[in-house]
Parts: C-alpha cells; structure tokens; sequence
C-alpha cells in the first residue's frame, strides 16, 4: 500500500468538533476512540482525545459544501459520506445528513467510516485489497476482524510496531454496538470471553475500589467488577446497579467512611480524608459532608510529582500504592513520597486489573 505524508510524532490528540444530532454524544464519543483505538493497537501511535482547544486531527460533520469545493460538498443520504486530508492538515469531514448507526442494523455505520478515514488522517492512502479497511469500498462490519494484514503493515510501515511489539486485533462483531449490547454477542464462548474483559482491549470511562478490595470498571454503559482474585465478571448495565445513572460517566470514587459512591472524575485520598478531584492540570479538594470546595484550591497537578494530566481515574490498591490510569497506561504514585514511582500498561502488567484471561486471547501479528 502507498502512502502519504505522516506524523513526525507519535502522541496525537484528536477532537470532535460536531457529531450527529440524532445520536446520543456520549456513543458517538465512544465509537470515535474506538476507530482511534484500532489504529493504537497495532502500531506506536498514541492518541488522546481534546475536549475543546486545538488538537492535531479534528472530526466535523457539515452539511452541503463546506468550503472544500463542489467536488467534495455533502449531498445527503447514499452519497457522499467522508473525507480526511493526509498530515498534517489533521482534518477528517462527515457528511451530517448521511443515516448514520452506531449499530449492527440499518444505515451508516459510523465507527468503519471514522476508522477508514481517520486511517487517511495518518497517512495512508486507499488499499487494492478489497478485504482492507482501506480499501475505497467502506466494508460491511461482521465477524472478521476489522484491520487486515495489509491494513496492519502499512501502518507500521509509518509508524512501527506498538512499544511491546505486540499488535492487538478484536473481531469486527465486538464493535456492532456500542453501548446496546445483546444477547446475540454471546453465541460463542471465544465472544463471551471477549465481551467479559472488553475494557482490557482498549480504554475505559472509570475506576474505583471498594474496601473489600472489588474494582469496579466501567465503560459507557455497562460496568464490571474485578474480585480480589483478579477475575471480572461480566459487563452489568448501570441501570441495574444504579438507576438512573447516564452512560458515559466520567469517573467514580468510593468512599470507605460512607459506602457510598461518588460518580465524577474523583478519587478518595485517605491522607486527607476528603475528595479529590482532578481536571486538566489542576487538582480540587472537597468536603465529603457539604461537597464544597476547600480553601486553597485548586492547585497545580505539579503537587502529584509525575501524574499526568487528563487521567481517566485512580484507585488506591491493596499494596498501599494509588495507581492513576489513562488510555491504555498506569502510573504507580507512592502515596509517602507523593511522586510516580512505575509506570506500564495495565492490561498487560496489573494482573488485579481482571484482564489475564483477556491477554491470552490475543491476537497477535
């Protein structure tokens, strides 16, 4: 496969700039990392998503011509549906009047068309391999995996292999639904076991403990809970749990005095004995009591020597270290030194997270 131009880097950011206004934001958030995440998975790239500001590649829905010349103007449904400009414009366009689904059924599916052309914001250009997610001709999602061989080495012939030198590939039906998952995706004992560790393949919304030492996972709208042991169940609908709960949380805590859960982008830090939130480069300290801000805050993230900002959560662990989590990675925070002491990827390296089962089902190229 040829090629265009391509980043000089390997951490993106990316940011929707619009989305349909027919479907739900937080599953088209979702479908957007997941078309990211394909591409992260089998090469050295490493994407975070922008919530507002600049950001190196940009997803926006117009409708008609856009100022990218007749040619390329949106003409509604059946038509033209996208198209992205090599780096380092960082620029990918949709066609906002398209019947677009974020489902196995009828109309667009919206998760394939942002792969496809997010594939063309990192350089590579349209495959003659008809099975290719590259190829001209957007492929039906089914079983099969959604990148293929000549999908895979193109991109590592850009940007190389991922650090570990492992390339990670689900099967195409994990990602028919996002957010509605039904029981069809259970036919098979290899997708059951897939769906149970789900979250290992890729990212998740929030992280917290309980004090029996249970994690709870979650992502969009289904959670998981990981024993003690290391084996998580399978995913559960936060409706169940918890009624009236959107999908898409941001973070959760749990705190050990109330036994009550906390859904924000919070941890409870036991030093303080209070809540803690983190937003950007900044951390903010509430009374659990009143949940009002103390004095003095915010503060800069520099307090936490080596913690990252935009974590997705933390979680205190069992051998006394909080571990902050984003995108695929960990950051082991000594809670004495107040510094990050380790680092690593998750799945692979935190047996407790649940995901062993998930990292013998690999596939690996």
């Amino acid at each position: 496969m040829q090629h265009g131009s391509k980043w000089h880097k390997r951490h993106l950011t990316y940011r929707m700039v619009n989305w349909p206004p027919y479907l739900p934001q937080h599953e088209v958030r979702l479908a957007v990392r997941a078309a990211f995440e394909l591409w992260s998975n089998v090469s050295s790239l490493v994407f975070w998503e922008a919530r507002d500001g600049p950001a190196d590649i940009r997803l926006t829905f117009f409708h008609g011509d856009h100022n990218d010349g007749l040619n390329n103007a949106f003409d509604g449904p059946g038509g033209a549906l996208a198209h992205a400009f090599f780096p380092r414009r960082g620029e990918a366009h949709f066609d906002s009047a398209e019947r677009w689904s974020l489902h196995s059924g009828k109309g667009r599916n919206l998760f394939v068309v942002v792969a496809h052309e997010v594939g063309h914001t990192l350089g590579l250009e349209h495959s003659p391999t008809k099975s290719a997610l590259m190829s001209p001709y957007y492929k039906k999602l089914g079983k099969d995996f959604v990148l293929n061989w000549d999908d895979i080495l193109a991109i590592q012939n850009l940007y190389g292999k991922p650090s570990r030198g492992l390339a990670i590939q689900l099967p195409g039906r994990v990602f028919t639904h996002f957010q509605d998952w039904s029981g069809d995706l259970y036919g098979e004992e290899h997708q059951r076991r897939s769906l149970s560790t789900y979250y290992c393949h890729s990212f998740f919304d929030a992280i917290t403990a309980d004090t029996e030492h249970n994690l709870y996972v979650f992502k969009g709208s289904h959670f998981w809970v990981v024993s003690a042991s290391g084996n998580a169940s399978q995913p559960q609908p936060l409706h169940m749990r918890w009624p009236g709960l959107p999908a898409g949380i941001d973070a959760c805590a749990y705190s050990p005095f109330s036994h009550s859960f906390y859904f924000f982008k919070a941890l409870y830090f036991q030093q303080l004995r209070r809540l803690v939130l983190f937003k950007g480069a900044k951390y903010f300290v509430l009374s659990e009591e009143t949940l009002t801000l103390e004095p003095y805050y915010p503060r800069s993230l520099r307090d936490w020597d080596g913690v990252p900002p935009g974590t997705t959560g933390a979680v205190v662990h069992r051998d006394g270290f909080l571990y902050f989590f984003r995108d695929d990675r960990y950051w082991r925070f000594n809670q004495a030194k107040l510094q990050v002491v380790a680092s690593g990827k998750w799945a692979a390296e935190l047996p407790w997270m649940g995901c062993w089962d998930a990292n013998g089902g690999h596939i690996l190229f």
